[in-house]
């Protein structure tokens, strides 16, 4: 209980200083009331403005209104789209989320096995080639990785479409293209290109830490025990590797989820990248500032996770969270 207490603590402190960070933006950077009223407002409109938002309020007080605005999902009205805030991220955020797991289920499904058979077969050549071939995949850029991807199955195949997300279906509000034919297909090529560098990552680091166990002391005491091979690798190895390729995974959802522009703009898929692209190239202040929060909050959220499970499967973690909370 101590352990999760600290680590709620370190959220709350994280999205304090992100919620801080955006107030800075939003209040700082550029003039809301000129972005509102526009240049032909006379200066008595724009004092009305600069009350009505209270602008005039010491920065405090308007912190502190910023925070509670936003803990209620209140970020005010995007500057391009003339729409609250919140309800475009909660249109866009559906797809991105979606988006951003099947790329990490790839990634990880994929990258975990292949590193750990590549490790114990470090002398084969199919390892060999699998691991040229997951340095090409770190080498290459993402957005050429979708292009050539988009070439070969949509253009020269036919097989799959080149943007967009498909039919979706909404559920309560939320919508999903996982529940469609179209909207499967639709998210294949995108999830993959998204989840081409993480796959490389997480397999090597797997390859890595599943090399250095195997070579620790108490491996060679299981091995001079007599367990069979298949317990060895698999029973002990391999619970001693994931620790530290846990601790990536959940880091790199939180990258994938932040920086999938690249793949939603190649694509077009409507998802919160290209919102932003959008809403920079507008300096649409209330949505980036909307957006930085968000982004932290999933961060926060995903890093909590992380150590959950970390401790869960290293019982070593937790024991020393709660040493130190103690002292």
């Amino acid at each position: 209980m101590g352990f999760l207490i600290s680590r709620l603590g370190q959220t709350i402190l994280v999205l304090f200083v992100a919620a801080f960070v955006s107030f800075a933006l939003f209040r700082y950077v550029g003039d809301p009331v000129n972005n509102m009223v526009g240049q032909a407002a006379s200066l008595a409109d724009r004092e009305a403005m600069r009350q009505a938002l209270g602008l005039d309020d010491p920065t405090l007080l308007q912190f502190g209104r910023f925070v509670g605005q936003a803990v209620q999902g209140d970020f005010g009205i995007s500057y391009r789209f003339g729409q609250p805030v919140a309800q475009l991220l909660a249109e866009r955020f559906p797809a991105t989320l979606e988006l951003s797991i099947v790329a990490m289920i790839i990634a990880t499904g994929l990258g975990i096995p292949l590193g750990v058979w590549t490790a114990l077969h470090r002398g084969s050549w199919i390892a060999q080639a699998l691991l040229t071939l997951s340095l090409i995949g770190v080498a290459l850029p993402t957005f050429l990785i979708g292009i050539v991807l988009i070439l070969v199955f949509s253009v020269w195949l036919g097989w799959l479409p080149s943007f967009g997300r498909g039919e979706v279906v909404s559920i309560g509000g939320w919508t999903t293209g996982l529940l469609t034919w179209t909207g499967i297909k639709a998210l294949i090529l995108p999830s993959i290109t998204l989840g081409v560098f993480q796959l490389t990552l997480i397999m090597r680091l797997a390859r890595a830490e599943m090399l250095e166990i195997m070579r620790s002391d108490f491996i060679r005491f299981a091995k001079a025990r007599g367990l069979r091979r298949r317990t060895i690798e698999y029973g002990h190895a391999l619970r001693n590797t994931l620790v530290p390729v846990v601790t990536i995974v959940g880091l790199q959802f939180g990258n994938v989820f932040a920086f999938s522009i690249i793949v939603e703009t190649v694509f077009q898929w409507p998802g919160l990248g290209l919102l932003i692209i959008q809403a920079i190239q507008f300096a649409d202040v209330p949505l980036l500032a909307a957006y930085l929060v968000l982004i932290a909050f999933c961060f926060a959220v995903i890093n909590l996770a992380v150590d959950v499970l970390y401790a869960w499967i290293d019982p070593r973690v937790r024991a020393a969270g709660m040493g130190r909370s103690a002292a």
